[in-house]
């Protein structure tokens, strides 16, 4: 099922399959991504049992992109998705969170100060910037990556993104894997993806390093081996949380749901099911 569903003034696109009776599974995606991005994965989750439901973040896919940049604010972000739950009929303590790179961002915001989840999974994701001073370099930087979107637009912006060392490890997936991501960035608009930016950036977000050891509740951190960045971040967390494991994925860079699809899959599975079972 694809949906919009309005909630505090906007709109936000959703994806669900499986038994709406079945435990809830929800799916932040990450920068440039859309809740269609999920693909198959949706499938092998409902297959699995679980209702799972992606969200397009506001800027992307079928949601909204309002012009105001402080609407996309990560505190905005976790009222939007609690209210998408409360339409949905999920209630408290009941669905699992996954989220990966800026939904892994988002994802964990919502853990912390939220009481929807019972577990938490988080694909090549970060606590956000600690240092003050790097946190507002990176705030510069990204507003100054908004202006270039808006200005140069937005398949000018997916060239430049998709040669970012980061992602240096996805050329290697089957020509049609990469057309078909290329295609879901380029269905994105230059005000939501400068806004989002602006808004929820790295940069942006409040660093949520104090509040690691706070969150009690189970969290998979998954990884890829060639993610040298983020698979340090995935373990320097697990030392912290304190019900925490760890997936480094090999083969695999920053999207391992796209590298390694079947491990991913395993990994969501395996977990979720030892909270749901």
């Amino acid at each position: 099922m694809s949906a919009r569903i309005a909630v505090r003034g906007i709109h936000l696109g959703i994806e669900e399959r499986g038994d709406p009776a079945a435990p809830p599974l929800v799916l932040l995606h990450g920068f440039t991504g859309s809740a269609a991005g999920w693909g198959s994965h949706l499938e092998a989750l409902a297959a699995a049992g679980y209702r799972a439901i992606a969200l397009d973040m506001l800027g992307h896919g079928a949601s909204d992109a309002p012009p105001a940049p402080l609407r996309y604010r990560i505190e905005d972000a976790r009222e939007d998705i609690s209210a998408v739950l409360d339409n949905l009929g999920i209630g408290e303590h009941q669905a699992i969170l996954l989220g990966y790179s800026m939904g892994g961002r988002i994802a964990l915001y919502l853990a912390v100060y939220a009481s929807y989840f019972r577990g938490l999974i988080l694909e090549s994701a970060s606590p956000g910037i600690a240092d003050v001073a790097e946190r507002e370099v990176r705030r510069m930087s990204d507003n100054a990556l908004a202006d270039r979107i808006e200005h140069e637009g937005v398949p000018a912006f997916v060239d430049y993104w998709e040669r970012l060392p980061l992602f240096a490890s996805q050329h290697t997936l089957p020509d049609a894997v990469q057309s078909e991501v290329r295609a879901g960035r380029l269905r994105n608009n230059a005000c939501g993806l400068a806004n989002s930016l602006r808004g929820i950036g790295t940069g942006a977000q409040p660093a949520l390093h104090q509040a690691l050891e706070k969150l009690d509740i189970p969290v998979l951190l998954i990884a890829g081996a060639l993610d040298a960045k983020y698979a340090a971040i995935a373990q320097e967390m697990s030392a912290v949380l304190p019900q925490a494991r760890l997936a480094i994925v090999p083969d695999a860079g920053h999207t391992v749901h796209l590298e390694q699809p079947q491990v991913f899959d395993e990994q969501v599975i395996e977990f979720s099911n030892t909270l749901t079972r």
